[in-house]
């Protein structure tokens, strides 16, 4: 009996701009393979039609059940083809994709993947440094029956520690309503939805009010289109942010700021609402004025070793008494 011959699995990080922040590793595979999908339910790409123009062939679409349900290693089990899958960002920037690694590892198929920028390090563009992030979190779009807020006891825990959170908003493509599942027209989608900044900071707030845990007060970093080339962030207050559209086109995120130290204050500044602006300049200030003052000891130092060097050493020098 002929045993069937598998074919191979890449997931390809595309990065977070555009066709061109695609590594030239991924580039390579991308137009080795048999099949190319492009996965498009946790992210979404700017232009897909220029990725594909970038690639040279024809890209298939991804949705959720595709993935989730393993139809992506078809191509491999089925017919042995060769099959890359691009995912916006990172591969592991959602966690679903450790599934498809997990079906690779059992079905037997290589797999290989290319890694890319994330949100989850771009984010540090913002001025708030990486090493200060506690969990990330990602808020749903609620409903009028449905509000989880498994996601809040996370934000409490960075917030006690001083931690900034990282909150990913939602994304709604191909989504069938209510109303169209009971009638079984499960090929009705509703148009693609995205979660503003603006809408996410009225659900942190929503929830933030009843604890004391946020308030209108509570510093949050707005970013949109991270890595693209009209990249948009403001600094402000979450009241601010709930009740102002900032950021334009999607995709958007928001970063609830945790203790904030002078050096992030220094760059975060940069991009603060004039409402903020004075208290981040103040923190800046601070740092400004510290480095000016280490500065000049610094230089008042090198001017004494530089005095000590040129002049005649004094005996009192030479023969200073050794402290035993």
């Amino acid at each position: 009996m002929t045993q069937s011959v598998v074919g191979s699995f890449a997931l390809v990080g595309v990065g977070l701009g555009d066709e061109r922040d695609l590594t030239i590793r991924g580039l390579e595979l991308a137009r080795s393979v048999d099949v190319v999908f492009i996965e498009a339910y946790t992210a979404i790409l700017a232009d897909a039609a220029r990725l594909e123009s970038s690639i040279g062939r024809p890209i298939v679409t991804a949705d959720r059940t595709m993935v989730e349900s393993g139809d992506v290693l078809r191509p491999c089990l089925c017919e042995g083809k060769s099959v890359a899958m691009l995912v916006v960002g990172d591969p592991f920037g959602a966690t679903t994709h450790s599934d498809v690694v997990v079906r690779c590892h059992d079905a037997k198929i290589p797999l290989a993947v290319v890694h890319n920028a994330s949100i989850m390090n771009a984010v540090g563009c913002c001025g708030l440094q990486l090493y200060r992030f506690g969990q990330t979190i990602s808020l749903c779009f609620w409903t009028d029956t449905w509000r989880p807020s498994s996601w809040f006891p996370k934000i409490v825990s960075n917030r006690v520690s001083g931690l900034h959170t990282l909150v990913l908003l939602d994304i709604k493509v191909k989504e069938v309503s209510d109303a169209n599942l009971a009638r079984g027209r499960t090929n009705v989608f509703e148009p693609p939805r995205f979660m503003s900044a603006r809408q996410g900071a009225q659900q942190l707030l929503a929830m933030g009010d009843t604890s004391g845990v946020l308030s209108t007060s509570t510093v949050v970093v707005a970013l949109g289109r991270v890595g693209a080339t009209d990249q948009r962030i403001v600094i402000s207050t979450l009241g601010d942010i709930a009740n102002t559209d900032y950021l334009g086109d999607p995709l958007h995120c928001l970063v609830v700021a945790g203790d904030v130290h002078e050096c992030e204050a220094e760059h975060a500044s940069l991009y603060a609402t004039a409402q903020l602006g004075s208290t981040l300049a103040g923190v800046r200030s601070r740092m400004v004025q510290n480095r000016m003052s280490n500065e000049a000891i610094a230089a008042q130092l090198m001017r004494q070793v530089e005095e000590i060097r040129r002049g005649p050493l004094k005996e009192e020098i030479l023969e200073a008494p050794s402290r035993h």
